[in-house]
């Protein structure tokens, strides 16, 4: 179950972006400046502890939840410093201090491992990264229409993804980081049928035999 859960939400695109460019009085690249607050493995936690708003979990690491669950509700406007939004529990975009790349509107995406020991981060960056399937998070993201802060939904402008949200759930209340109940049938079924779909995404990505 695990490994169809990590597999699955491959086939999610969503992610990219980190990096730092700022400019100095003198028109001259200045170091970079400490961020706000730490990144790192322990920053993520099982999805169902987050804040559930409709479909997806919300938190926030510099300590605003109210303002981003105020965002995730409206479902318009600019997330606030420290927002973290996940879909599925393997991958998480966290919005960065202002200035911190504006082309992602200073979201970091993120990709994780994850085990009932907790998570780690496998990938992390800006327009350059891709899934394990090697779908590039950016291209998607920076179809949803500017008010919605690069947040891809149904109607937000975004290419469509292989995944229904009975899918999603599943993957949700499956998370192996969470005390989960046992699986129910509606779930077992959602991801066998995503199951199918990260297989035939993996055929189509394979490479070719030589004729």
């Amino acid at each position: 179950m695990m490994r169809i859960q990590s597999a699955a939400s491959g086939a999610l695109k969503l992610c990219v972006g980190v990096a730092v460019l700022m400019i100095g009085p003198a028109l001259a690249a200045a170091p970079p400046s400490p961020a706000s607050f730490p990144i790192s493995d322990k920053s993520f936690k099982c999805i169902t502890e987050m804040t559930h708003v409709r479909h997806f979990y919300v938190d926030n690491l510099a300590g605003n939840l109210g303002g981003t669950v105020k965002v995730a509700q409206a479902a318009t406007g600019n997330y606030p410093v420290g927002s973290v939004l996940e879909l599925v529990p393997t991958e998480v975009m966290v919005k960065r201090e202002k200035g911190f790349n504006a082309t992602t509107r200073d979201w970091e995406f993120f990709e994780l491992n994850l085990s009932p020991d907790g998570s780690t981060i496998r990938t992390r960056g800006f327009q350059e990264v891709n899934n394990r399937f090697g779908g590039n998070c950016f291209t998607c993201h920076v179809k949803a229409r500017a008010e919605f802060d690069l947040v891809c939904d149904n109607n937000h402008g975004c290419d469509p993804i292989p995944i229904t949200r009975a899918m999603s759930g599943a993957l949700q209340r499956t998370d192996p980081r969470c005390k989960n109940p046992p699986v129910s049938a509606e779930d077992a079924a959602a991801l066998g049928q995503l199951g199918a779909i990260v297989k035939a995404l993996g055929a189509a990505s394979a490479p070719k035999p030589s004729p």
